[in-house]
């Protein structure tokens, strides 16, 4: 079937078996390989997406579910490759990422969470965080550049 969506800003438009999933489809059909498959239960969150700017777990979403839709990967948060978004720099100057496969959904589901609520505190950060796992245990390091990124986004930086 025919997929029309807008992904990073851009229009796409893609054949896919209806049962494709939209992790499947970002990563091995757009060449969206920021959006990391940890689990196939959306357990770990390393997949999440922001959709009409909601994350969303993709690895349990059907990319026939975005037709018409906007999605924003983990590649579409850097104005260019010399300016990343604030939450991008926060995480690398607060050491939010070791091994960082998990890093892309973390960014995507801290920066939703930055979007509804632009002061949170450290247990609101922990507890939206709460559906995405960092295997490498970097929590306290996370949840420190969350606040960072979030006080960079409400200053415009």
């Amino acid at each position: 079937m025919k997929i029309s969506f807008t992904l990073n800003e851009k229009a796409v438009s893609v054949d896919a078996d209806p049962a494709t999933l939209l992790a499947d489809l970002l990563r091995e059909n757009l060449n969206m390989t920021g959006t990391h498959v940890g689990c196939d239960t959306s357990q770990c969150g390393a997949c999440v997406v922001h959709l009409n700017g909601e994350s969303v777990k993709s690895c349990t979403l059907l990319a026939a579910s975005v037709d018409g839709q906007e999605v924003k990967t983990v590649e579409g948060l850097a104005k260019s490759k010399d300016e990343l978004h604030p939450m991008q720099t926060a995480f690398r100057d607060n050491h939010g990422l070791q091994c960082g496969f998990c890093t892309p959904g973390m960014l995507m589901a801290s920066i939703d969470l930055v979007n509804k609520n632009p002061e949170p505190t450290e247990g609101e950060v922990r507890d939206w965080l709460e559906g995405n796992i960092c295997r490498c245990t970097g929590y306290q390091n996370i949840v420190k550049s969350v606040l960072a990124g979030a006080a960079a986004m409400r200053d415009g930086n």
